[in-house]
């Protein structure tokens, strides 16, 4: 791996400039999701668009983000990780301003599946570049600023989409000029201080069968657990289906067989990794689902205006920003598996209270009390798991556990999506029968409360304490050709 001369501090100025670029571009793409998830009632009226159009609207971004993260990490290994991230950040401001101008519900889908194509480049290298910079001593440290500052991100999304939406009809259109600007910034700031780092052992052809292999899988499986209950799930849909889980396995049968694969399946055979993954899964599965629907259940039946939706989520800010470094740094000193084992069940119970919300409830007793116990509980499992999932990977090869990680945590919130409200029983006609709604929000949020809690179990019985210690696992033993495994786990980005 190509690294700067000494690896940097936490503490320098040239390691906060480092953490300043990775966490606004990141948090870029994070506001972005959180601004659409509170417009999305706005946009439905102002574009005409039902409730499987709303979901498309997420989902072209998440689906495209997925397919191709794999295929970012691997082009930031070889071609270095600022460079992609860069081209990613430019990428990500060109479709943002197509979003902002879209006419119509079917623009503004395609215009999301670009915004993904660019976050899949910058998104592996936000983590890549921190876990690749900063001195083994700072990097549980620095991923855990990173947290609670995208965290930031990630919370005062609903708010500036709250008041963008609320402003008119066609108030949301502005959140996505919001990332021009910041786009600006982060390429001034990664331009001037962050160093290029690669992996100089990365070899062979660019994996693109692959990467197609896993883009239309996952866009037919999908598409075809998105529009079957609409459509009464015909047989074409089936057949769709189908077809989605045979190009998944043969993008599986692709990767076994290549000489150097975009995802190493070696690296499943890593029991820390593959726990790490299983956690991700359930636990990011749960938190897409559930905030998919909560702030259309606190507009459509609790009556909150846009502003009062998209503030709901504001006490999640300051608890992540007060506590996240800290759980990075405690979960260094004592290991992961304790905060990586509560985290998730306390975030459960929180939406376990979320679920109870509906018609005539408050903001004082209904959603801030939910509100603090989730963010307590989402703040002691996300610097954890991503600490350790990061610590788990070689150095030079970052770039791609990374986008491994991140894969596993997009497709498990683009799979809750598009299955979680019509397991629940929320179908289009529910937009308009507010009773309807809020018995399929409450069954749904249960079910992810129930995610959210076995991830927690799952971490506590599989998670390893010393996975952060600095002493990687052994390798396992791999056939000749294959890329040698990467010890213990990744992590997901925010």
């Amino acid at each position: 791996m190509t690294a700067p001369d000494s690896q940097l501090t936490l503490k320098s100025s040239a390691g906060r400039w480092v953490l300043a670029a990775t966490v606004l571009g990141s948090g870029m793409a994070a506001l972005d999701a959180t601004v659409v998830n509170v417009a999305l009632p706005r946009i439905g009226a102002d574009l005409d668009a039902g409730l499987t159009s709303l979901q498309w609207t997420l989902n072209a971004y998440t689906l495209t983000l997925s397919g191709l993260l794999l295929l970012g990490g691997s082009l930031g290994d070889r071609l270095g990780r600022r460079r992609i991230f860069l081209l990613g950040v430019l990428w990500f401001a060109i479709a943002s301003a197509g979003c902002a101008a879209a006419p119509t519900a079917q623009v503004l889908i395609g215009m999301r599946g670009l915004q993904g194509v660019a976050a899949a480049l910058l998104t592996p290298g936000s983590l890549a570049i921190l876990e690749a910079v900063f001195r083994r001593e700072d990097r549980a440290a620095a991923v855990g600023a990173w947290s609670g500052l995208g965290g930031v991100a990630v919370a005062i999304g609903p708010v500036v989409g709250g008041l963008l939406a609320g402003m008119a009809p066609w108030g949301w259109r502005l959140a996505f000029l919001l990332n021009l600007p910041l786009a600006v910034a982060v390429i001034i700031v990664t331009r001037k201080w962050v160093p290029e780092t690669r992996d100089e052992q990365a070899s062979g052809k660019l994996d693109l069968i692959g990467a197609g292999y896993a883009a239309l899988g996952l866009g037919a499986l999908v598409y075809a657990l998105t529009e079957g209950p609409v459509r009464g799930w015909p047989a074409s849909l089936g057949v769709t289906a189908a077809a989605g889980v045979l190009l998944l396995v043969a993008f599986g049968v692709n990767e076994h067989r290549r000489r150097h694969p975009m995802m190493p399946l070696s690296l499943f055979r890593s029991r820390q990794f593959s726990a790490a993954n299983l956690v991700t899964f359930l636990v990011y599965a749960a938190l897409a689902g559930a905030l998919f629907l909560l702030p259309v259940q606190l507009q459509l039946v609790t009556g909150f205006t846009p502003v009062a939706a998209g503030s709901s989520l504001l006490p999640v800010t300051a608890v992540m920003l007060a506590l996240s470094a800290r759980m990075g740094r405690l979960a260094q000193r004592i290991g992961p598996r304790r905060p990586m084992a509560f985290g998730p069940v306390v975030a459960g119970i929180g939406l376990a209270m979320l679920s109870r919300l509906g018609e005539g409830s408050d903001y004082l007793t209904g959603v801030l009390p939910a509100v603090l116990v989730f963010a307590l509980g989402l703040t002691g499992t996300v610097a954890p798991l991503t600490a350790t999932v990061l610590a788990a990977a070689p150095e030079r090869q970052v770039g791609i556990a990374s986008a491994v990680n991140n894969a596993v945590a997009r497709t498990a919130g683009l799979l809750a999506v598009a299955v979680l409200p019509a397991l629940a029983g929320i179908t289009p006609a529910a937009l308009a029968d507010p009773v309807a709604l809020s018995h399929g929000y409450q069954q749904a949020v249960s079910i992810a409360a129930a995610l959210c809690v076995a991830g927690g179990l799952l971490a506590g019985l599989t998670i390893s304490d010393d996975v952060l210690a600095g002493a990687p696992e052994p390798a396992a033993a791999t056939p000749t050709g294959v890329h040698p495994a990467l010890e213990p786990p990744p992590s997901p980005e925010r």
